[in-house]
């Protein structure tokens, strides 16, 4: 007689081949599959059977369907679910990492960095479930899976399909929801209608342990912990371990709470509580599962090869982030380093990274001489390091045999025997095309960008299925029409264009993803359509710093979930700390969500890092605004327009502080120059609502705002919902219509 393995390999064989078990609870076992549609490496959770009889499948399928529609990067996806011979399962990705369990087990008490990074990022994923009513019930460290340096939620499903059942205990089997460790009071005390405040409680128990070293009840039986939950007060978290920060600790006791009301209303607020009073987000503790690609060194002799040398480290990173569980320093920062002679230890400190990999090229002709060396930071020993010399038809090899190299050294798992590093077109001219457009779509000036332009357009042409060349194209239109160099009514579906075309040629490519989600919100308004893209993306390529700026900033925010969009841009920053766009990026979310004092904070090291740049000064006088300050949003009002010369948005940024403190000459002044402005060049008409606004000329502000949203403005579309600036035009019925418009409507 077969088996329960047998008989459960036998019900799926047409979908999934089982590899071995990867463990078992009370209430399920989990298996290793393989996915033989997709040819990807799967976890198939099987209930018990006797939880699956109580249950049935109809009730286990109908509830999960809920669970199903949860897209979040701290989230575990569900790609599947299903009844088959009596067995009840549902089908998630396989993590590579390990559980939050299995790294408490080992190290007991975690870095305080790093259990409130955990904290953070479960809480995020908590505020994500619970604003679509779905409540989880049993938050514990096994179900918190680390992967890539970030934790996700596991387990949503069974929680979920088991709480519906009458009594939410099976009683025919002994086995409840929950874990006793870190139930919620009520929940031990068997009460059915549980809200988020229920998860909050066991996360409290999750963070206190990870700092602790133990969760705060603890006892010789169940009852005993049971009883602790309902009567007894958890000793401070200070108490066991000093290093604990008080505001965390005051935190811990709040979400503690006996009575729901006592604790914190949602996740982001307990996520706040953790970081209040102006103290920054934790850093990243240091991983030896990390790495800064800097530029490689261009000894041609020729400055113009400078392109090739940079374009074969972009790639090594890119190829590097696809790897689980390896933390890679984002282009922009690790480029920073450009021709300085700094000690690697003195880098890698400021990168906050465990290992560099330095090189050079020297091209002649048709020949390549690429040199690469893996270097360990803290001892400046070196781990690993080769000399190539091949034909420039090479360099996709050599990418790919320097990325395997790190993976080795490293001692990083990779998903399977594949290069890491694709190759997109097999025409070698058609990729020196991409890199030189890259390389100037980086630079980010109206001369750059357009020289960027002509040589994707030229790579296109050479090799009409370049996919990469179309995300190149794609995303030059936005950087363009994000800077007023193009029209964005006209650029933004030039991008939703190409991103489809490099979809249509490689669905792998995760900026592709992001690219199209960005052009779905900004352009057709269709918010769920662009959730829908990202989640791809995401999916495709967390580690992406690219795709979570633009999932932040353009998708989080224009939406109105700002506490997700902090979440996701603080980790973009993490993983390019030197870059000034990101950092200003974190900090105009900061100021929206009245977070103050830690975004005048970052709008400062947006400045740090290029001084010369105006956005962080245009960006800080909107802040100073919002918060009253209006003789220094003037001053910083006058250095972003003398810094850009007089840019558009700066000036409508300036007038519209001229106009709040009573200056309404100058303010009138701005606003002629900047409708003039208009007859001749692209002038956003989110600047001249601002001034109007600032001169408390409602119906003008509003007509431009009007005209913001048909010219897809990005200025406008990006900020209407959340821009405090514009609360007193709420009530208006054509600000509502506008919402409604935008499909922004509360």
């Amino acid at each position: 007689m077969a088996g329960p393995l047998d008989r459960l390999q036998a019900a799926l064989a047409d979908r999934y081949t089982i590899e071995r078990e990867l463990g078992r609870g009370g209430m399920a076992t989990v298996y290793l599959a393989e996915d033989l549609k997709h040819h990807r490496s799967i976890a198939i959770k099987v209930l018990d059977p006797a939880v699956a009889a109580a249950i049935g499948p109809e009730r286990f399928l109908r509830e999960i369907e809920t669970v199903a529609k949860l897209t979040h990067p701290h989230i575990l996806p569900l790609h599947d679910s299903g009844s088959a011979d009596r067995f009840l399962y549902y089908v998630m990705p396989y993590v590579e990492g390990e559980s939050l369990r299995e790294r408490l087990i080992r190290e007991r008490q975690l870095p305080v960095e790093d259990a409130l990074h955990i904290a953070r990022e479960v809480a995020d994923g908590l505020e994500y479930a619970h604003r679509h009513g779905v409540v989880h019930r049993d938050i514990k460290p096994e179900n918190i899976l680390l992967e890539a340096g970030h934790a996700v939620l596991t387990d949503f499903g069974i929680a979920r399909a088991i709480a519906v059942v009458e009594g939410e205990t099976l009683t025919a089997t002994g086995i409840a929801v929950g874990t006793p460790a870190y139930m919620s009071p009520e929940q031990a005390a068997g009460e059915k209608d549980l809200d988020g405040r229920s998860d909050l409680y066991s996360l409290g128990c999750v963070l206190y342990e990870m700092l602790a070293g133990q969760p705060p009840f603890v006892g010789p039986t169940i009852e005993s912990v049971v009883h602790q939950h309902l009567s007894a007060e958890p000793r401070p978290v200070t108490a066991l371990r000093g290093a604990a920060p008080a505001v965390v600790d005051r935190a811990l006791i709040r979400v503690l709470g006996k009575a729901p009301a006592d604790r914190f209303r949602t996740a982001a607020e307990f996520a706040a509580a953790l970081g209040e009073h102006g103290e920054p987000a934790a850093a990243v503790a240091v991983s030896e599962a990390s790495i800064a690609v800097l530029p490689f060194r261009n000894m041609s002799g020729d400055p113009e090869n400078e392109y090739f040398s940079d374009g074969l480290a972009e790639d090594i990173i890119d190829a590097l982030t696809q790897v689980p569980g390896l933390r890679v320093m984002a282009r922009t920062s690790a480029f920073a380093f450009r021709g300085k002679e700094q000690d690697v230890r003195k880098i890698g400190a400021e990168l906050n990274v465990a290992h560099i990999l330095e090189g050079s090229v020297r091209r002649a002709g048709n020949r390549l001489r690429v040199t690469a060396q893996l270097v360990k930071v803290s001892d400046g020993y070196h781990l690993w390091s080769q000399r190539f010399d091949r034909e420039m038809t090479d360099v996709f090899a050599i990418q790919d045999e320097i990325s395997q190299a790190i993976v080795e050294k490293l001692r990083v798992r990779l998903a399977g025997d594949r290069p890491l590093v694709k190759r997109y077109t097999d025409n070698v001219e058609a990729y020196h095309l991409f890199l030189r457009g890259r390389h100037c779509v980086y630079r980010m000036t109206p001369k750059s960008l357009l020289r960027g332009k002509a040589y994707l357009e030229q790579a296109i042409a050479l090799d009409p299925d370049y996919a990469l060349a179309y995300t190149g194209m794609a995303e030059y239109w936005f950087v363009s029409a994000a800077w007023g160099f193009e029209l964005p009514k006209e650029a933004i579906p030039k991008a939703k264009t190409l991103a489809l075309e490099a979809i249509s040629r490689d669905d792998t490519l995760a900026e592709a993803y992001a690219h199209l989600g960005t052009a779905r919100g900004l352009d057709d308004f269709d918010w769920a359509g662009a959730e829908r893209d990202f989640g791809r993306a995401l999916k495709l390529n967390p580690a992406s710093p690219i795709v979570g700026y633009y999932h932040g900033f353009w998708l989080l925010r224009p939406t109105g979930r700002l506490e997700e969009a902090i979440v996701q841009l603080q980790r973009v920053v993490e993983l390019d700390p030197l870059s000034a766009n990101y950092n200003v990026s974190l900090a105009h979310v900061y100021y929206l969500a009245a977070q103050y004092d830690l975004a005048i904070a970052q709008y400062q090291r947006a400045m740090d890092l290029d001084p010369s740049w105006y956005v962080p000064h245009w960006m800080l006088a909107v802040a100073y605004e919002g918060m009253g300050r209006l003789d220094e949003a003037i001053a910083e009002g006058q250095k972003a327009h003398d810094l850009s010369g007089r840019d558009g948005a700066s000036l409508g940024v300036l007038g519209l502080a001229y106009g709040l403190a009573g200056r309404h000459s100058e303010a009138r002044a701005l606003l002629d120059e900047l409708v003039t402005r208009r007859r001749t060049t692209y002038v956003p008409a989110l600047a001249i609502a601002a001034i109007y606004r600032g001169l408390g000329e409602a119906a003008h502000a509003l007509e431009w705002l009007e005209k913001g949203v048909e010219e897809r403005d990005m200025l406008t579309v990006g900020c209407l919902k959340i821009e405090p600036r514009y609360i007193p035009l709420h009530g208006h019925p054509r600000f509502q219509a506008l919402l409604r418009r935008l499909n922004l409507e509360s």
